[in-house]
């Protein structure tokens, strides 16, 4: 089976590569770390790790990468003897961790799943546990970690209605990998019974919650007042403001129209738009400049920018890690990925600001938030473009009604707090049982 495994992912992985690395030099700053991703760490890296207990823990992107910094602070103090390495896959989410996480904390890229390459970063890295924060399943990794006796945790683990029929159709492969977890914290039931169902073992199946509900609340100290940007842009304090969070191609163009539309009503009304992917922004602004949309980019608004009103309608989003900051002078907040794309984007962190929340039909990824934001009236899903435009311009009209959807959204969120401590004791007992100095909680 592993032979198989390898000679398929060779053959994937060389067919694959020309469009892997056009991603890399398309997102930038690729050549930065490049050789970790086939084992080749740094002389201080090793020097870092020499003689210390380690725990790796992995995040693939930037979504991920929120939920493991509040996993790495809830971890540190009861584990102070122990040194943690985070890894990631790709350019944006290392760039978030570089920005979120103190020097201490050791960062690298995930392997490719080659044998090699795998057993090159686990001999250098030799953890005492790892840690796959919503991770994909790569067997290599999995075998060896397994052949070393390493312990091996799921945190936040989901199934998506995509993946578990894949898995489940290649049970002969992935039951085994399953099977082999120490832990494995899920978001609710329906997961634990996928999980189960999949291979992993009941006793290390624990329902702890969503990780993304502790991490929405995590303060972060920020270089840029927001609303002083704005202002800058000649919006007014008391301008309606929506912001358009993680949108995917088709999106922004749609909803440029229709705010184009509602500013025969609401004439003040100023968009912003975050693409989930910043490379994008380019090509995005050239299709805004040719519809006639009034518009500047985030990393051209130098300080001392001071715009007339009326200059710009809209501010183009293009540099990471600012979404959750944007969220804060919204009026209303579209979740993207869910009307023209499949799968929907994180409600969770503008509903901790409070804020009033509309989606489109399309958000299967979080299918379990979504549906307790809409039980709970925290939430608005509308059907189509034909029906955001709408429902945005009701809920414009109507301050009291957002208001009411802000609170019901803070209510869900605190009411789904707790999932980080529960998965931190979910690992404890298994570093306990390695001779590792578990600290009293404070």
């Amino acid at each position: 089976m592993r032979t198989l495994y390898n000679i398929l992912f060779l053959i994937f992985f060389v067919l694959s590569s020309p469009y892997y690395f056009w991603r890399l030099r398309r997102r930038g700053d690729w050549q930065r770390g490049f050789g970790q991703r086939f084992a080749i760490y740094d002389p201080s890296l090793k020097q870092a790790l020499t003689n210390r207990h380690i725990i790796w823990l992995h995040a693939v992107s930037v979504g991920e990468v929120n939920l493991c910094t509040q996993l790495i602070r809830a971890l540190e103090p009861r584990v102070p003897n122990v040194k943690i390495v985070v890894s990631c896959t790709t350019t944006t989410g290392m760039a978030e961790l570089r920005r979120r996480l103190p020097t201490h904390v050791s960062k690298i890229y995930y392997p490719v799943d080659r044998r090699k390459f795998v057993r090159h970063a686990l001999a250098n890295i030799n953890p005492l546990a790892i840690v796959l924060v919503e991770a994909e399943i790569w067997p290599n990794f999995l075998w060896r970690a397994r052949d070393l006796k390493i312990p091996v945790f799921l945190a936040n683990a989901r199934l998506s209605d995509r993946s578990y029929p894949r898995y489940k159709k290649f049970g002969w492969l992935f039951r085994p990998l399953f099977a082999s977890f120490a832990g494995v914290g899920c978001q609710n039931e329906e997961d634990a019974d996928r999980l189960r169902a999949v291979g992993c073992r009941p006793e290390a199946v624990q329902v702890v919650g969503n990780l993304k509900f502790d991490a929405a609340t995590l303060f972060e100290r920020r270089n840029f007042d927001v609303r002083g940007l704005l202002r800058q842009l000649g919006v007014a304090d008391d301008a309606p403001v929506l912001v358009a969070g993680s949108t995917h191609d088709g999106e922004e163009l749609l909803l440029a129209d229709l705010a184009q539309r509602l500013r025969g009503k609401f004439p003040k009304l100023f968009l912003i738009l975050v693409p989930r992917h910043f490379e994008r922004c380019k090509e995005l602004g050239l299709k805004l400049k040719a519809r006639g949309v009034k518009f500047a980019y985030r990393n051209e608004v130098f300080p001392g920018t001071a715009l007339p009103p009326g200059t710009v309608d809209c501010l183009l989003v293009n540099t990471t890690g600012e979404l959750k900051f944007f969220y804060e002078p919204a009026t209303l907040v579209f979740v993207g990925k869910s009307l023209t794309a499949f799968g929907g984007q994180n409600p969770i962190e503008p509903g901790a600001q409070g804020k009033t929340i509309v989606f489109g039909p399309n958000m299967q990824n979080f299918a379990d938030i979504t549906r307790n934001f809409l039980k709970k009236d925290a939430a608005v899903q509308v059907p189509d473009g034909a029906g955001l435009e709408r429902v945005l311009g009701e809920l414009l009209a109507n301050p009291a009604r957002r208001a009411e959807l802000g609170r019901n959204a803070l209510a869900v969120v605190a009411d789904n707090l707790g999932a980080v401590e529960r998965t931190v004791e979910m690992i404890l007992p298994h570093l306990k049982e390695n001779g590792i100095f578990i600290a009293p909680e404070k």
